[in-house]
């Protein structure tokens, strides 16, 4: 244990493993969700009422030409404003997931006064303008700056704003999609990427703090109530191997498109980001009176999934087509708003198309609709995200049933292995690359500031059993106190590395994540033959 009279330069150290700390940082978490949570619960309510105000409008002038031509010019005044917004902080554009995914990573300092507001209003002019886009990845960013504020409020340092952010993306998606433990897993798998007990109780405690108060406001229903009738029997297993492995394919598909489109309008290079923003805005005008369930995130397409006795074949094809095209151009064209809901919207289309191909072929009862529309949501998320365990925890909260956890899994997984090996990246680690590499290009100009890290060796690592002065540790980093079993160690060069210690390493702030990356290599746990 640390003794009394060591130099002040050890109290970040004391902190990070302190009891107190570990106590401290579940009520901030759960002050992380309950301001994340308000903020986004204001923001759903905003989308919302944006939305019904633009069905309503839609109606109202679809029959005069006069009218729909003044439509027309309140999108072009949006499309300035939102414009004018994205150049006073570029920060919020795009969906707002990776730009959370860097401020983890320590790539990013997103100002979160100009974030919050920038993003709140962005989001809402772009549901009245009608952009196929979805409330989840600004979500989480609005959460993720909620952390970043609380962090700022509190004085902490940076590597504790770090946890306090991710705390703050739980708490966004799960306000979003009104699913506690999918926002967790989902900051943890997808934007932390490491597990220790006091991130995840911290963590947990923001999202159902979220949750709680979004439901108040709200109300307790899923944003996609899928309740399955019954259990698909075991012979269907076939089946749903085959859909696992379509899903993969789907969802590579789905990103190499996606990234496709936003390399199209990286070549407009002129009047951005108007001359970008442009093509969707007319896109979702005309969409607006020739097919408007296109519009938004897909809340008119869930409907018809949830009714789905007059979806044809030929319907569900065409929502499916006409809401990936739509959706890719506005995501590749930088507008600020999230590809999340809409992915979802097109994984359940997807599993519906599957179940109208191979249902009247095998004899499927119609019942079991809504369960492959549920394994398609959980299929498409895990191949374009790669977020295996997410997927099936957002399907167990949208059904609210474990009844289904072996078919979803299944088709997770399969999804997960079949887009890993057609070499297509997944989703947000391709979108987090410009960000990693303009922080590298600049790290050379910043001052150099120390950082705590802290990462666990896993059973069979590499380092252990090894004495610390024979690790070949990375430049630039001192392994500063080992955490073992409750004791904190201050480690000597014959001091050994177990399994399951938590090294607390220090490093300049530019070389956190190189260090991170290889120590993560070093420590990563493997079977020894």
């Amino acid at each position: 244990m640390f003794q009394r009279g060591e130099s002040t330069s050890n109290e970040p150290v004391r902190r990070r493993f302190s009891r107190r700390f570990q106590v401290s940082l579940v009520a901030e978490g759960a002050l992380v969700g309950l301001f994340g949570g308000g903020v986004v619960t204001l923001y759903r309510l905003a989308l919302s009422g944006a939305e019904g105000l633009l069905r309503g409008i839609i109606s109202q002038i679809s029959n005069s030409p006069l009218l729909i031509a003044c439509w027309f010019a309140v999108l072009a005044l949006i499309l300035v404003i939102v414009s004018r917004l994205l150049l006073w902080e570029p920060a919020t554009s795009g969906s707002g997931i990776p730009q959370v995914d860097a401020e983890v990573e320590g790539a990013l300092d997103a100002p979160w006064k100009h974030v919050i507001p920038a993003k709140f209003l962005e989001g809402t002019l772009l549901t009245f303008a009608g952009l196929s886009m979805g409330r989840e990845g600004p979500s989480v960013q609005l959460g993720g700056m909620s952390g970043k504020a609380v962090s700022r409020a509190l004085g902490r340092k940076r590597g504790e704003e770090r946890l306090l952010v991710t705390c703050g993306a739980a708490a966004g998606m799960s306000a979003a999609f009104h699913a506690p433990f999918t926002g967790v897993l989902f900051a943890l798998e997808e934007i932390h990427k490491q597990f220790s007990a006091p991130l995840i109780i911290s963590v947990m405690c923001s999202a159902v703090v979220s949750d709680l108060l979004v439901s108040q406001v709200v109300g307790l229903s899923p944003v996609l109530d899928l309740s399955l009738a019954q259990n698909l029997p075991h012979v269907t297993y076939p089946l749903v191997i085959v859909l696992g492995v379509l899903c993969g394919l789907v969802g590579a598909l789905h990103n190499r498109g996606m990234f496709a489109v936003q390399d199209l309008f990286s070549h407009v290079r002129s009047h951005l980001p108007y001359a970008r923003l442009a093509l969707p805005f007319a896109l979702a005008g005309v969409a607006a009176f020739a097919w408007p369930d296109l519009l938004c995130g897909g809340e008119a397409i869930v409907e018809q999934l949830l009714s789905p006795a007059g979806m044809t074949l030929g319907a569900i094809l065409g929502l499916l087509l006409g809401k990936y095209a739509l959706t890719a151009i506005c995501f590749g064209s930088g507008a600020p708003g999230g590809t999340l809901y809409p992915l979802v919207v097109m994984g359940g289309l997807f599993g519906g198309l599957f179940f109208v191909l191979v249902g009247n072929a095998f004899g499927i009862e119609q019942a079991f609709f809504l369960n492959f529309v549920a394994l398609g949501v959980a299929g498409l998320f895990s191949g374009v995200v790669r977020a295996p365990v997410t997927a099936v925890i957002l399907v167990f909260e949208l059904t609210g049933s474990l009844d289904a956890l072996l078919s979803v899994s299944l088709v997770s997984i399969l999804a997960f292995v079949t887009a890993s090996l057609t070499d297509t990246d997944a989703f947000y680690e391709h979108l987090l690359k410009p960000f990693l590499a303009q922080a590298s290009r600049s790290r050379h100009e910043a001052a150099e500031r120390k950082d705590l890290g802290s990462i666990r060796v896993g059973a069979g690592a590499r380092i252990e059993g090894m004495c610390v002065r024979d690790v070949p540790w990375p430049d630039g980093i001192r392994i500063v106190v080992i955490h073992r079993a409750g004791d904190e160690l201050i480690p000597t060069g014959e001091t050994v590395v177990h399994a399951m210690d938590e090294l607390l390493f220090i490093a300049g702030e530019s070389a956190t994540d190189d260090a991170r990356m290889k120590l993560g290599l070093m420590c990563e746990p493997r079977v020894r033959s």
